[in-house]
């Protein structure tokens, strides 16, 4: 029978160790390489710092992100009550004239009445004057007829004794 495996492949470098011993020696230190990686990641080292960074980042960006709202809130609310003390002066203004014009009304009011007062007392003085006027009238209007008549009475009542 013939070899079809050379004398020499047995022992590679000196060794003496087959080539899938040392495949499989490569790959536990490969596989080894990759554990001790992922084990270095895992435990508190250099990865944690980066991540408390990246987290601050994070931090910060939120704060600034719940700064600007409360920026805008602020000027809403600032708006808003701007609004409300425009609305409030007006109102007051627009009280005052409604107190102006109602003083006003009143005073107008009050000068009407005292004129109504006047004229009621001028009336009542002329109704007065005239009552007092017409009375003389017929006073005086009375006395003649009752002197004529009574002329007329001692007349004819001397005419009877002189006929």
């Amino acid at each position: 029978m013939v070899e079809l495996a050379p004398r020499n492949a047995q022992t590679i470098g000196g060794l003496g160790v087959q080539p899938i011993a040392i495949g499989a020696v490569a790959l536990v230190l490969v596989l080894f390489g990759i554990g001790s990686i992922a084990l270095w990641r895992s435990f508190p080292g250099n990865a944690p710092e980066t991540d408390r960074a990246v987290a601050a980042r994070q931090l910060q960006a939120k704060t600034a992100q719940v700064s600007e709202a409360l920026v805008e809130k602020t000027k809403g609310l600032e708006a808003t009550q701007q609004e409300s003390i425009d609305q409030l002066q007006t109102a007051q203004d627009e009280l005052q004239t409604m107190r102006r014009q109602l003083a006003a009304q009143q005073a107008e009011t009050k000068k009407l009445s005292d004129q109504v007062t006047a004229l009621s007392e001028a009336v009542e003085s002329l109704r007065q004057s005239f009552a007092s006027t017409q009375t003389s009238d017929q006073s005086a209007e009375d006395a003649p007829r009752k002197r004529s008549n009574a002329t007329r009475t001692s007349r004819h009542r001397r005419g009877r004794s002189h006929g």
